[in-house]
């Protein structure tokens, strides 16, 4: 399976704080955006990313990712000049995803809970067609919302319903068969002449290929698009990160703990982070899992 996580559009509801940067490059705790959707693909043991943003903004993504070797993964590089939908990155993305299966998420999606990496995992290979993954929210009526039958066969999907049929927000990680790339390519253009994914995820649907699988209760899933709610996010992150000594999409721990990368190169990169918490906390997890595997 490849991934693609998409870190365009223009972040206009975080204006003027994105007038000079990515959205997906400011922090939620003390780590860039982009390492939350990051570190979801890593969990699903997938090392081949595509990362599509701005034409002015991907520089400063090479810039702190690099081609994602230190990490054991191989990430490339797309542009996606004007915000035309998040299924034109089915489009943008087709040599990258040729003949595999794909994931794509939202590069200011937070994603965390219990047995997450298994979650993905298992999930991973059993796509035929479209699955989504539904949170159980008190306002469906703000997002996409998926119903389903006995079987979690979607059976509707309407964008931002007045009367929802469900409480499940349908959120902002995808996966899907390799002919997405046909699917989104034969897409209609929206009236905002957008690729949208509700249409590409309806498409599946109506040939009975589309499943939802819901978080269950303890799990929490983020949306950073406002001022509000990327406080509400890194409040979030920062407590739990206090309370239980963790740190939630630390993309080193995670690629070691994945086996992407050994203790020594995990050690490495939190050397390379200076004198800073979070570099100190790579290099002990690192010590701890050398120690560990004896």
């Amino acid at each position: 399976m490849k991934g693609i996580i998409l870190a365009g559009g223009t972040g206009s509801r975080l204006h003027p704080i994105t007038l000079a940067v990515s959205k997906q490059l400011l922090p939620v705790g003390d780590k860039p955006m982009i390492y939350y959707p990051l570190s979801v693909l890593m969990l699903a043991d997938i090392q081949d990313i595509l990362v599509i943003s701005t034409p002015h903004d991907l520089p400063q993504f090479r810039r702190l990712l690099g081609d994602g070797s230190d990490l054991g993964l191989r990430i490339s590089y797309a542009e996606q000049p004007k915000p035309n939908g998040i299924a034109e990155a089915f489009v943008i993305g087709a040599d990258h995803i040729g003949d595999d299966s794909v994931a794509l998420v939202l590069g200011d999606n937070i994603f965390h809970g219990h047995s997450f990496s298994d979650l993905l995992r298992k999930e991973r290979e059993n796509v035929d067609g479209c699955l989504l993954f539904g949170y159980a929210v008190h306002d469906p009526e703000r997002y996409g919302v998926g119903e389903t039958d006995g079987n979690g066969r979607l059976v509707s999907i309407e964008e931002k319903p007045v009367r929802p049929r469900s409480n499940r927000a349908i959120t902002g990680l995808y996966f899907y068969a390799a002919d997405v790339v046909g699917m989104a390519a034969g897409l209609r253009p929206s009236a905002r002449g957008e690729l949208e994914i509700t249409d590409l995820n309806r498409a599946y649907m109506e040939s009975g290929r589309a499943r939802l699988v819901e978080f269950g209760r303890g799990f929490a899933w983020l949306d950073t698009g406002t001022p509000e709610s990327l406080l509400q996010a890194a409040q979030y992150v920062r407590t739990l990160e206090e309370r239980q000594g963790v740190r939630i999409a630390c993309v080193e721990e995670v690629a070691l703990r994945m086996g992407f990368i050994g203790p020594e190169e995990c050690h490495r990169l939190g050397a390379r982070l200076g004198n800073s918490e979070y570099g100190r906390y790579v290099m002990a997890i690192a010590e701890e899992f050398a120690a560990a595997s004896g």
